[in-house]
């Protein structure tokens, strides 16, 4: 078995990434980042990059490094989000950007990954999405085609990976990363744990090592926090948020403006 585990991220990047390539990079806003891969990207100094991402992390971390170096000429995304730099290089005229609903997005890196060239889906028929691409009907619904992306390069994050390979994700950091390791011509995994093969149940496994190419440890990511939002409010009782939000998916089941109920904060469940 081929050793895959590196050193550090800059040697995992070495003899892969070059200019002018397509790299999927997952994550969803800063959740699920390889930090460590895109800061050994950045210090690579590759150039010219078409970047495929859910967004492009924010300024001054994750892939908006990326950008304040200007490093990535074009945006393949569904989201600008908090970034302004993006934003800004985008209505300059500085970047590139393919928006692409979500999605979408998500299926065009799962098509790329099972070898499906293209799709058909009824995701932004009739808007710009679909200008200049081939609508087909199906019985009687029209559909624009979607081609698929093959990436030359996925850099994913994983919580732990065993020394084949197979992968382990935490809950929603999930999100893209399986789908840009499929699609990726050679995946860069970054790890918060490796463990020895076996050491993960096959139940536990949610991608197979066969698509994992390199591997890189990195035991103290940062995890920044996108957005944090605080309140000096009392603490919310879950007996009255859970009435309160089962009446808000009743009255919009309804389409009706029922006056939400409350209960007192001191109620119990079931009283």
């Amino acid at each position: 078995m081929a050793n895959k585990i590196y050193p550090d991220a800059k040697s995992a990047l070495a003899g892969v990434v070059a200019d002018n390539q397509m790299l999927a990079v997952g994550g969803f806003g800063l959740c699920g980042i390889p930090e460590a891969l895109i800061e050994a990207l950045k210090e690579s100094g590759v150039k010219n990059i078409t970047c495929i991402s859910n967004n492009a992390g924010v300024d001054g971390f994750g892939l908006g490094k990326l950008l304040e170096t200007r490093q990535i000429k074009k945006m393949i995304a569904s989201y600008v989000g908090e970034n302004k730099e993006f934003e800004r290089q985008y209505l300059a005229g500085e970047l590139e950007l393919e928006f692409t609903p979500q999605g979408t997005l998500a299926e065009k890196l799962r098509a790329g990954g099972a070898g499906i060239p293209a799709f058909f889906t009824k995701t932004g028929v009739g808007t710009q999405v679909a200008e200049g691409k081939e609508l087909r009907e199906f019985d009687g619904e029209t559909y624009v085609m979607e081609r698929a992306l093959v990436p030359d390069v996925a850099l994913v994050k994983a919580a732990v990976a065993d020394k084949s390979g197979n992968l382990r994700f935490n809950l929603t950091a999930r999100n893209f990363n399986p789908a840009a390791a499929t699609a990726g011509k050679v995946c860069i995994v970054e790890v918060e744990k490796i463990v020895e093969v076996g050491e993960l149940a096959p139940d536990d496994i949610h991608l197979p090592g066969i698509y994992v190419h390199r591997i890189v440890l990195n035991s103290n990511p940062e995890k920044r926090i996108e957005k944090r939002t605080v309140s000096a409010s009392a603490p919310v009782d879950p007996v009255a948020a859970k009435v309160e939000a089962q009446a808000v998916i009743a009255q919009a089941a309804a389409g009706t403006d029922v006056p939400v109920p409350t209960v007192p904060a001191n109620k119990k469940e079931g009283a």
